[in-house]
C-alpha cells in the first residue's frame, strides 16, 4: 500500500505541474489594462471619471489603468482630488500625453508627476504649471505689473505682484517638487515649470527626466514599460505589459451632460434662460412654456455653477444688472436704471467666475458677455416692456370688460331696471334716481345684475 500511494502522490504532482501554466496562461491573457481619456479643462468631470475608473480597475482586477492625456489645464481642487486619488492607488496608473498635438499643460503637469509611469506621444508637449493671478490684467483690481527694485539686474526675475501670488506659486512649486522627488523624476525643472511656465517637448522631456518614454501609441508604449517595476500602495510591482489586452472606459450620458454644461460659457447662457424665462412668466401669467423652459435651465445653471468656482460678487453683481433692467422695464426712468443695470450685468459678468481656483483663464468668452449684454437689453426694453403695456391695457373681453362702459336707460323703476350696453340688455340697479333714456356707466356688476350710476 505504502508503495502505491507514493506512485499515485508522483502521478497527482506531475498532473499539477502540467496543469500549471495552463491556469498561468488563461489568467495572463484574463488579464487587461484599463483605458480613459481625460480631454479638455480638469474640473468635476475629471474627477469622476477618475474615480470611476479605478473602481472599475479594482473590480475587474485590471493590472493597468492608462490615462491618455489632453488637457489645458483646470480647477485647483479638482486637480488636487487626482492626485492624492492617483497616489493613493493600489493599481499602477500611467498617465499618456496623446495623441500627438495634444498637451498636458498647467493641471495636466501634476498629473504627469504624480503618475507611477509617464509617457508622451510625438510632437506632444507639457508643462507651464505657473498659478494664475488672482487679478486679471487690464480690469478694474488686477494687480499693476511689478517693476524692479532700484539697484537690481535688468532682466532679473520681478518680485510678484502681491503677497497672495507669492503664496500661490510657492505652494504650487512645493506641491509638484514633492510629487517628483516621489515618483524620482526632475524636481528641478518641476519648480521651474511652476516659477518660470516653462514647458518641454516630448522629446526634451525624456532627456530630462520628466518622463520614461516615447511612444507613437498605446502598444508601443506597454511594449515600451513592460518589465520596469513600480511602487504602490501595495507594494512594489512589476509591470508585465507586453501585448497586454486594453478594455476602454467611455464616460456615460450623465457624465457627457455635466462636461457639456460646466463649460463657462453654457452655464452663463443656462442661468440667462432660466432667469428671463421666470421673469417672462411672472409679468405675463398664463405662459407656460418660458416658466418650464426658464424653470428647468435655472435649475441645470445652478447644478453646474455647483461644482465651478463662483465668484459671489460677480454673481450679484450680475443679478442687480438683471434687477435694473426689469426696473427699466416697468418704470422708465430715461435709460438711468437700463444702463446702470447694462454695466453691472457685463462687471458681473467678467468676474463671475473665481481665477484664484484656476491654473486656466476660467472666464466668460467677451464675444458671449457682449451678445448677452446686446439680448438682454433688447429683451428688457421690448419683450417684457411689451408684456407690462399689455398688462396696465384695459380689459377687453370677460365679464371684467363690462366695467366702465357705458349704455342707456330701458326701463326704471324703485332703483333697479334694464339698460343697453354694447347692444345687449341687462338688468341694472343703482341708488340714484334714473329716467329712461339716460345716459348711464357700469361701475360694478353682482352675478348678471349691473351696477350703474349717472354718467355725469
Amino acid at each position: 500500500m505504502g508503495r502505491w500511494g507514493g506512485f499515485l502522490g508522483v502521478l497527482l504532482s506531475s498532473l499539477f505541474a502540467a496543469l500549471a501554466p495552463a491556469a498561468r496562461g488563461e489568467d495572463l491573457s484574463a488579464r487587461h489594462a484599463l483605458l480613459i481619456d481625460v480631454k479638455g479643462a480638469i474640473g468635476f468631470v475629471s474627477t469622476s471619471q477618475l474615480a470611476s475608473a479605478l473602481e472599475k480597475a479594482g473590480a475587474e482586477e485590471a493590472s493597468l489603468l492608462i490615462i491618455r492625456l489632453d488637457t489645458p489645464g483646470g480647477l485647483l481642487t479638482s486637480t488636487r482630488d487626482m492626485v492624492q486619488a492617483m497616489l493613493a492607488s493600489p493599481i499602477p496608473i500611467v498617465v499618456y500625453v496623446a495623441p500627438s498635438g495634444a498637451r498636458a499643460a498647467s493641471a495636466g503637469t501634476y498629473l504627469v508627476y504624480a503618475s507611477h509611469v509617464a509617457a508622451m506621444a510625438p510632437g506632444t508637449h507639457l508643462g507651464a504649471a505657473t498659478p494664475i493671478p488672482l487679478g486679471v490684467p487690464g480690469l478694474p483690481g488686477s494687480p499693476p505689473p511689478s517693476k524692479p527694485s532700484p539697484g537690481s539686474e535688468q532682466g532679473s526675475e520681478p518680485d510678484p505682484a502681491s503677497a497672495a501670488d507669492r503664496k500661490s506659486v510657492n505652494d504650487a512649486a512645493a506641491y509638484l517638487r514633492t510629487l517628483a522627488e516621489l515618483r524620482n523624476r526632475n524636481a528641478d525643472w518641476a519648480e521651474k515649470a511652476v516659477r518660470e511656465a516653462a514647458t518641454l517637448t516630448a522629446t526634451e522631456a525624456l532627456k530630462k527626466r520628466v518622463v520614461e518614454v516615447i511612444a507613437s501609441d498605446v502598444s508601443e508604449m506597454l511594449t515600451a514599460i513592460d518589465g520596469r517595476s513600480v511602487t504602490t500602495t501595495a507594494g512594489e510591482v512589476r509591470l508585465g505589459t507586453k501585448g497586454l489586452s486594453i478594455s476602454e472606459l467611455k464616460p456615460d450620458w450623465k457624465m457627457q451632460v455635466m462636461s457639456a454644461i460646466t463649460d463657462p460659457n453654457i452655464a452663463f447662457i443656462l442661468l440667462l434662460i432660466g432667469v428671463y424665462g421666470i421673469l417672462f412668466e411672472f409679468m405675463s401669467p398664463g405662459a407656460v412654456a418660458p416658466g418650464v423652459v426658464g424653470g428647468i435651465s435655472l435649475i441645470v445653471a445652478l447644478t453646474a455653477l455647483s461644482v465651478l468656482p463662483v465668484n459671489y460678487g460677480g454673481l450679484a453683481l450680475l443679478l442687480l444688472g438683471i434687477a435694473l433692467m426689469v426696473l427699466e422695464a416697468s418704470a422708465p426712468t430715461f435709460g438711468v436704471l437700463g444702463l446702470g443695470g447694462i454695466v453691472a450685468f457685463v462687471v458681473g459678468t467678467v468676474f463671475l467666475f473665481d481665477p484664484a481656483d484656476a491654473d486656466m483663464h476660467l472666464a466668460v468668452a467677451w464675444p458671449v458677455i457682449a451678445g448677452a449684454a446686446a439680448v438682454s437689453a433688447a429683451f428688457f426694453a421690448g419683450v417684457l416692456g411689451f408684456a407690462l403695456s399689455a398688462r396696465r391695457r384695459p380689459v377687453r373681453t370677460g365679464a371684467e370688460e363690462m366695467i366702465g362702459s357705458t349704455g342707456d336707460v330701458v326701463s326704471w323703476s324703485d332703483g333697479s331696471g334694464r339698460i343697453r350696453v354694447h347692444g345687449e340688455v341687462w338688468t341694472a340697479q343703482s341708488k340714484q334716481n334714473l329716467t329712461i333714456g339716460q345716459k348711464v356707466r357700469v361701475v360694478g356688476r353682482v352675478g348678471l345684475t349691473l351696477i350703474i350710476e349717472n354718467e355725469a
